[in-house]
């Protein structure tokens, strides 16, 4: 019998999936990590989403373990290397769910553009504001995305009915596409009045948009981060909002969110000062988190799963 622990809560289509597999379900959301660590050698399947990490301490305790899902995209909270060498495999599903992000990273910028937030509020208070709520073009832009994964092809794909130009950087080779033509960092860094980041977390991407990055603008620019919190300095940020080499920003992650994806947001100088601004809007890491895509991630992991099956991986 396979038995697959779940340790965080995904769409019921999951367990219900790999029970028609054949698979024995425990699911546990409550446990620590140590508690966790102490019962993974009866498993063979670990689903989680980002709940704690899972290193190489823990992999050494999962001697039975034969794969890892995680249900969402980014891997940085698995030490991929180590479950390699272990012969663990571990899959993800980023096709589950960046076509929402790619949505919702075009709403956050038109939202931010046409002044929504701002003019919403305003009418709901009986301000009626038409020249205070005039809005920004999209259409004459040149959109730069880095990182042209999963995630940027949908949002270039959700940019083909504007009249914008589409610039892409990756460290991967001939990515580009119909949507979006691939360029050099620096290319994209001279052209771009808007920059979306669209990148997995690892060393080389942490605190990619910082002050060095900001002053290799040519001009000023919108920024969007649908990816990671901590691939934005935060200070570098409030700097160039103050002296105008970022116009604004649309952001769905924060440099203070822990590893789980969670904010308490506490006062700070930084954080009233984002609050504050005019240019900035904000949501709760949930790009990538629609009803559609719930659904969605569940049903990339268990086609991944049912591969494994076939080619009698779990024999």
């Amino acid at each position: 019998m396979i038995r697959i622990l779940h340790v965080d809560t995904n769409h019921p289509s999951l367990v219900e999936g790999f029970e028609h597999l054949g698979f024995e379900n425990t699911v546990n959301t409550t446990a620590s990590k140590e508690e966790i660590e102490k019962e993974i050698a009866k498993f063979h399947g670990l689903v989680i989403r980002s709940r704690f990490p899972i290193d190489t301490p823990f992999l050494s305790k999962a001697v039975n373990l034969k794969f890892i899902a995680r249900v969402g995209s980014g891997l940085e909270n698995i030490d991929v290397r180590a479950a390699e060498k272990l012969d663990i495999k571990v899959v993800s599903a980023p096709e589950g769910n960046s076509p929402a992000v790619g949505e919702h990273a075009l709403a956050l910028l038109l939202s931010l553009f046409n002044k929504v937030p701002k003019a919403n509020t305003e009418v709901r208070d009986g301000i009626w504001q038409r020249e205070a709520n005039r809005g920004e073009a999209l259409d004459g832009k040149t959109i730069g995305i880095i990182g042209y994964g999963h995630t940027g092809k949908q949002f270039a794909k959700k940019l083909s009915g504007f009249d914008v130009t589409v610039l892409c950087h990756d460290i991967v080779p001939n990515l580009g596409d119909v949507f979006a033509t691939q360029v050099t960092l620096d290319k994209l860094q001279k052209s771009a009045d808007i920059v979306s980041l669209h990148l997995p977390l690892d060393h080389s991407t942490l605190h990619y948009i910082n002050r060095e990055f900001v002053e290799r603008m040519r001009k000023p620019f919108w920024l969007i981060n649908t990816a990671r919190g901590n691939q934005v300095v935060t200070a570098d940020l409030i700097d160039a909002l103050k002296n105008k080499s970022i116009r604004g920003a649309c952001l769905d992650v924060l440099e203070m969110e822990t590893a789980a994806f969670d904010v308490s947001i506490e006062p700070s100088d930084a954080w009233n000062y984002l609050s504050a601004h005019p240019n900035i809007i904000f949501s709760p890491h949930v790009a990538g988190w629609t009803v559609q895509s719930h659904a969605k991630l569940s049903e990339v992991i268990l086609d991944k799963i049912k591969v494994l099956l076939h080619k009698g991986y779990f024999m």
